[in-house]
């Protein structure tokens, strides 16, 4: 569990979202958000397995996936496709489109959100007749720490 402010505060925000949804935060969902948000880099679901089995032994991948996915579905954690992981929202206050910037190098990850990027997306999919149900872009590359440190 998160002892930092700011993810406590997160997980405070998490309760809050879960309520308005109508849907709990339980132990578990708790302590898988609690894992994505005190990593500094994406986790995939085996990362955050070993890291509730620390706790108790008996946790399996397919709670932690179930928990993912309403995580996901809640707007609380992002998929990372390109490297098949998990990243807290850290906009979670509202639903919205993304864009994920990943270094290749580092794996770090960034959450932002460019209205001129949600808007050209939006007008592709319907330019070939595509309803979007998924508006999260990633976007690959160098870090600014990387690139320092290949100079």
């Amino acid at each position: 569990m998160p002892h930092d402010k700011t993810n406590l505060r997160a997980l405070r925000s998490a309760e809050d979202v879960c309520r308005r949804a109508n849907t709990r935060l339980t132990r578990l969902r708790r302590s898988v958000l609690a894992s994505v948000l005190t990593s500094d880099r994406p986790l995939t679901a085996y990362q955050i397995l070993d890291r509730l089995r620390i706790e108790d032994a008996s946790t399996a991948p397919m709670v932690v996936y179930r928990s993912l996915n309403v995580l996901i579905r809640l707007g609380l954690v992002h998929r990372v496709d390109s490297t098949k992981s998990f990243v807290a929202c850290t906009m979670h206050e509202h639903a919205h489109p993304c864009q994920i910037l990943v270094c290749h190098s580092c794996g770090a990850t960034v959450e932002a959100w460019d209205e001129s990027i949600a808007g050209a997306a939006e007008r592709l999919g319907r330019r070939f007749g595509f309803a979007l149900d998924r508006n999260v872009i990633e976007l690959t590359g160098i870090c600014g720490s990387c690139q320092q440190e290949a100079s």
